[in-house]
């Protein structure tokens, strides 16, 4: 199963994604990214990932081509971002992304 919440800071538009990202879900995630793309940059929360099938990689890799920035802080998720070369956003931390689950949560 797939979650997907979404928030807005005043620089960026953030899509936190847990559970599975695989197959349909994926694809899902895919056309609700890439037709809410935001003008402003676009932050995607892998830390509450659990799996990625090689579906949800071509669509991170899609969103890493389109500009997005991605959270990861557990091993899992930060294999995945060194594997595919997904850039790391720099200022997660600042907005309680990547950190313990109570900062995360507004």
């Amino acid at each position: 199963m797939l979650r997907v919440e979404t928030e807005q800071w005043a620089d960026a538009q953030v899509f936190k994604l847990e559970g599975r990202l695989t197959g349909e879900g994926a694809e899902q995630v895919r056309t609700l990214l890439t037709r809410s793309l935001p003008e402003m940059k676009l932050v995607v929360d892998l830390t509450d990932l659990l799996y990625i099938d090689s579906v949800g990689e071509d669509v991170l890799s899609v969103l890493k081509r389109l500009g997005a920035e991605f959270v990861a802080d557990n091993v899992y998720t930060l294999d995945i971002c060194e594997r595919l070369n997904l850039p790391l956003a720099s200022n997660a931390n600042t907005h309680g992304l990547g950190s313990s689950d109570a900062n995360r949560r507004r």
